[in-house]
């Protein structure tokens, strides 16, 4: 039986058999999720060393020929916020899903934090996403830094979706500040935002909120769509403070390493009624399309790999200076 990469930061209630997953902030579990639960359940957990080999023979794909290390990749997918644990699993399962269609090799890992299915407590999944980054830190960050510092060549990448974009820049602010992690010559590979709920100009160069992220990453991606409403409510929660960057897109002064694709005209050429709820994508359309999208697969795949450069990915085309993501034909 295959089973499905799970670390849930989630508190449970009720007793023995009948102990199911809260709504709070709890303590870490590794879950091995079999592929025919319908959701994630307390009993699925296992011990971290069990979870960890699992996870590892799962990523890797081949060995270097130099050093005689494993090799692969592992992406981590950070939901965002008003989800039910459900739809964080058919997200990473679809996930899992698009990417080997489109030739990803390696493994997924969902980072599963409380956040509510009303839109009304945006602002506590906010706090949520806070306190629970330092379990992002604690038993990914550090549990994968560790392998790196052994010799482990396995690439980990990290996808943030919505509100997770939040996550991991706490996380990897958390992380500079924790000797034992700073004091390790760590790297995650590619970072890649959609939907991405903080402020663009948080991501500029001279910005302090984004230097950890941009310090221990060899390429961060945006995923932009200036038609995501959600994240223009997300806005007007925040009482207006601050365009984001998954709408708006990066700023003029990110620094090198980061990358915009403008999915604005593609989005805009999606006929909805072409996509059905919970079978080609989950929740908003406008702000969740893109986990269910074959052509958004296939450049992050593209994007995961780093075989190619930004320019070169087939699945971009290039037009003032500016990337969209485009259909090749």
């Amino acid at each position: 039986m295959s089973y499905d990469f799970v670390v849930c930061v989630i508190n449970t209630r009720g007793r023995g058999d009948k102990k199911v997953f809260g709504r709070a902030p709890g303590p870490t579990r590794f879950l091995l999720v079999p592929e025919d639960a319908e959701v994630q359940q307390p009993h699925h957990g296992r011990p971290r060393s069990e979870w960890v080999e699992a996870v590892m023979a799962d990523g890797t794909t081949g060995k270097d020929p130099m050093s005689d290390n494993p090799t692969g990749n592992v992406l981590v997918f950070i939901h965002g916020y008003n989800n039910s644990q459900e739809a964080v699993l058919w997200r990473h399962r679809m996930l899992k899903e698009t990417l080997r269609a489109a030739g990803y090799r390696g493994t997924v890992v969902s980072f599963d934090w409380p956040s509510a299915e009303m839109p009304l407590l945006y602002m506590r999944d906010r706090r949520y996403a806070k306190a629970t980054a330092e379990r992002l830190t604690d038993d990914c960050i550090s549990l994968f830094s560790t392998r790196q510092a052994r010799g482990c060549d396995l690439n980990v990448h990290l996808l943030g979706h919505s509100t997770g974009a939040y996550v991991i820049r706490h996380a990897f602010t958390d992380a500079d500040e924790v000797t034992e992690i700073k004091n390790r010559p760590w790297k995650v590979s590619q970072i890649a935002l959609i939907g991405a709920d903080v402020s663009s100009c948080s991501l500029a160069d001279d910005d302090p909120r984004f230097v950890s992220v941009y310090r221990h990453c060899s390429r961060l991606t945006n995923y932009q769509s200036g038609h995501d409403g959600v994240l223009r409510v997300s806005n007007a929660k925040r009482i207006g403070l601050r365009a984001r960057a998954g709408r708006v897109g990066l700023p003029d002064n990110a620094p090198p390493k980061a990358v915009n694709v403008d999915c604005s005209p593609y989005f805009a050429g999606i006929d909805p009624d072409s996509r059905i709820p919970k079978e080609n994508y989950y929740g908003n359309f406008a702000h969740s399309w893109h986990i269910g999208d074959p052509l958004f697969a296939q450049d992050l795949c593209h994007t995961l790999h780093g075989e190619l450069d930004r320019y070169s990915i087939p699945t971009r085309r290039e037009e003032d200076d500016r990337l969209y993501l485009h259909d090749p034909g």
